[in-house]
């Protein structure tokens, strides 16, 4: 696997070793830069990251490239729980961060169609790298599409935690919406979807459902 390490600081992070249960996919919604992802987590106070990013496609990248700030033994916020997610489904709260490694997707998520151009959410005209759906997701059609070399990457992280934590590969469609299963604390993979109804990540792009199915 192409990984490389960056200085991430310690207070960033939680430097706990938990029994990990469960892998969460997200993406940034922001550029292709997964060393500039650390750099943004490393300039707040919140602790919030995940222990790997991949790089896509841009000025300065290589894509598919894995970036790890810390290690997956160790855990940070990157969920955003909301307690009201749980209760309203009479599941006891628990901190899934903690039994979670998460991955980070760099890639600008859903897109915007005007006259035949599109924009990301802060305005940018995408020009490549576009995905049509067959159906919309979450009410967008038009995605920023993930790459060959990112899907591969991870794939390689999945396999690889499968190993080291005996964490299952089954692909299960509820992923995509709120599941029971993620706030039960079930072991598996799912997406941020799994535990937040106003998040869009990651969305189900074929290649990637392709590729989760073919772990089981």
């Amino acid at each position: 696997m192409n990984i490389i390490q960056v200085d991430f600081p310690a207070s960033q992070y939680i430097a706990e070793e938990t029994p990990k249960k469960q892998i969460y996919l997200h993406h940034t919604a922001g550029s292709p830069n997964g060393v500039g992802t650390f750099g943004w987590w490393a300039s707040n106070t919140e602790r919030v990251a995940t222990c790997v990013s991949i790089s896509g496609i841009g000025k300065g990248c290589v894509d598919g490239q894995i970036v790890q700030g810390f290690s997956s033994k160790f855990w940070a916020y990157h969920l955003g729980l909301q307690k009201t997610t749980f209760s309203s489904r009479k599941i006891p709260f628990q901190q899934l961060d903690k039994i979670s490694i998460g991955i980070e997707i760099c890639n600008w998520g859903n897109l915007r169609e005007s006259n035949g151009k599109f924009y990301n959410y802060v305005g940018k005209e995408m020009t490549d790298g576009i995905i049509k759906l067959d159906k919309p997701y979450k009410g967008f059609t038009y995605f920023h599409s993930y790459t060959d070399a990112q899907i591969e990457s991870v794939k390689q992280l999945l396999l690889l935690w499968n190993k080291r934590y005996n964490i299952p590969l089954d692909y299960c469609e509820d992923i995509w919406d709120i599941t029971p299963r993620a706030l039960k604390g079930e072991a598996g993979v799912f997406t941020h979807n799994s535990v937040r109804r106003d998040k869009i990540d990651i969305y189900p792009h074929p290649k990637m459902i392709e590729m989760l199915k073919s772990l089981k």
